[in-house]
C-alpha cells in the first residue's frame, strides 16, 4: 500500500498534540492549585491552609454550600460567584458540586511581618503597594524586583488582585518565597495606618511631579497602580507624593511592573546614598 512520506509526520504530530492537551490541562490545574469538592473545600478551610478565594457556582446554596461560604468568610477568605462553566473548566470538568477554592503557593504575611523584616535588617521600612494589580505577571516581576531592590514586603488587597498562584511564583523567579506579602481588606486605610507609623507614601501617575527632583529617603511605601486604570482615586488622595516617569516617545504609560522596577531603583539607589 502506498503511504504518503508525510503519514509520519502527521502521526507524530497527532502525537505530540494529544500530549500537549494532557500538559496543557495539567499545567493549567497545577497554576491555579485547584481544590474541587464540598468536602475538600471544607477541610482546607478547616486546616487553615492558604487560600485565594473561593468560587461558589451562580445560584448554588443547596447542601453543606452555605456553611462553607460562611466559615470562608469567617476566615477571611473572597468569595466569588461565577458561572458553572467555569467551574467545570477549573477543575478539568470533574464532578466539582459547585464548589471549588484557589490555593495559594505560599501564606500570605502581615503589615506587621513587613515592619519586623526592616527592623531585623536595622533600615527604615521600604514597602510596595499594588493596587488592583490583576495580571499574575506583572504582580510576580514586581515582587522579583522587589526582593533585588531590597524592599521589605508588598501589599496586595484581598480583592482585584492576582494571587499569589503558580503563575506569579513562576514569574517572581522564586522571589515570593522571600518577600513578605500582606493581604489586607482596604488599601485607603492600610496607608493611614503606615502613615502613623512615619511612613511617607509615593504613587506613580502621568500627572505628578518627575521623579528625578524627588527626595526618596526615609521610610517609603510607593503605590503601583492597576495595569488599565492606574491608581485609584481614593488611594491616590491617600498618597503624599505623587510622581511621574518623563515620557519621550509616543506613547504616553508605561507597564505597570516597568514602572515599578524604575521607581525601585531609584529608591534603592537614593537609600545607598
Amino acid at each position: 500500500m502506498y503511504k504518503n512520506k508525510n503519514d509520519n509526520f502527521n502521526d507524530r504530530k497527532r502525537k505530540f498534540d494529544g500530549q500537549r492537551d494532557d500538559f496543557t490541562e495539567k499545567e493549567t490545574q497545577n497554576e491555579k492549585d485547584i481544590i474541587f469538592g464540598r468536602n475538600s473545600v471544607a477541610e482546607a478551610i478547616k486546616a487553615e491552609r492558604p487560600l485565594d478565594s473561593v468560587l461558589v457556582a451562580k445560584g448554588e446554596r443547596s447542601g453543606s454550600v452555605p456553611k462553607i461560604l460562611a466559615d470562608a468568610k469567617n476566615a477571611g477568605i473572597p468569595i466569588k460567584e461565577v458561572d458553572r462553566k467555569k467551574l467545570d473548566y477549573l477543575c478539568g470538568h470533574a464532578n466539582h458540586q459547585g464548589i471549588i477554592a484557589v490555593g495559594a503557593v505560599k501564606a500570605y504575611s502581615t503589615v506587621d511581618d513587613i515592619f519586623a523584616r526592616a527592623e531585623e535588617k536595622g533600615e527604615p521600612p521600604f514597602i510596595i503597594v499594588c493596587d488592583e494589580i490583576e495580571d499574575p505577571h506583572n504582580l510576580g516581576a514586581i515582587i522579583r524586583t522587589a526582593e533585588a531592590a531590597g524592599a521589605h514586603g508588598v501589599i496586595v488587597p484581598k480583592r482585584r488582585s492576582a494571587p499569589l498562584s503558580f503563575a506569579v511564583a513562576k514569574t517572581s523567579a522564586g522571589a515570593v518565597e522571600f518577600m513578605h506579602v500582606a493581604r489586607v481588606t482596604n488599601i485607603p486605610q492600610t496607608l493611614d495606618e503606615l502613615k502613623s507609623k512615619g511612613v511617607w507614601i509615593y504613587c506613580a501617575d502621568m500627572d505628578g511631579e518627575t521623579f528625578y527632583n524627588a527626595n526618596l529617603k526615609g521610610s517609603v511605601a510607593l503605590v503601583i497602580g492597576s495595569e488599565g486604570k492606574g491608581v485609584g482615586r481614593l488611594v491616590k488622595e491617600k498618597c503624599d507624593v505623587v510622581l511621574s516617569m518623563p515620557m519621550k516617545g509616543q506613547i504616553n504609560s508605561l507597564n505597570a511592573s516597568v514602572a515599578a522596577g524604575i521607581l525601585m531603583y531609584e529608591i534603592s539607589k537614593q537609600r545607598d546614598i
